[in-house]
Parts: structure tokens; sequence; C-alpha cells
């Protein structure tokens, strides 16, 4: 199960817009940054499918400017 965090930049003017359309997503979490032109987005996604299907769901929101991953987690690698 991949778990990634991302600091996520709106275009300006759009960080309202942006926050509604990332709180829309269910494998979406958003935590709000110090930084007013920021958001933390954490995603838990099943698999690589769903993982890909987010992925198109981000790269479509027009208040988007762009997103970094910070770090990712993928525990199904402890079971084996």
């Amino acid at each position: 199960m991949p778990i990634k965090s991302y600091l996520v930049f709106p275009k300006q003017g759009k960080k309202a817009l942006l926050e509604a359309s990332l709180k829309d997503i269910p494998s979406c979490e958003i935590i709000q940054a110090e930084n007013k032109d920021l958001i933390i987005l954490v995603s838990e996604t099943a698999d690589q499918g769903e993982e890909d299907a987010l992925m198109q769901k981000l790269s479509e929101i027009e208040s988007l400017d762009h997103l970094n991953l910070v770090a990712g987690f993928n525990d199904d690698n402890l079971n084996h």
C-alpha cells in the first residue's frame, strides 16, 4: 500500500479552489502548512492501479501549479 506525501503549490489566487478539489479525492488527506501558499498532501492507495488513477486526477486539477514528492513508503515490501 503506497503512502506518499507531497508539497502542493496552487496557482496564484487558487489555493481555496485547490484545497476543495483535493478534499474530494478519497485517498488523499490535506494538511495546512504554515506557509500560506502551500498545501501538504498525504495519499494512501491500495495498489499501482489506484496510484495511477490518483496521479491522473491530480494532473487534471487546473488550480494546481505543481507538486513535489517529499516521501514515499510501500508497506507491501515488508511482508516479502
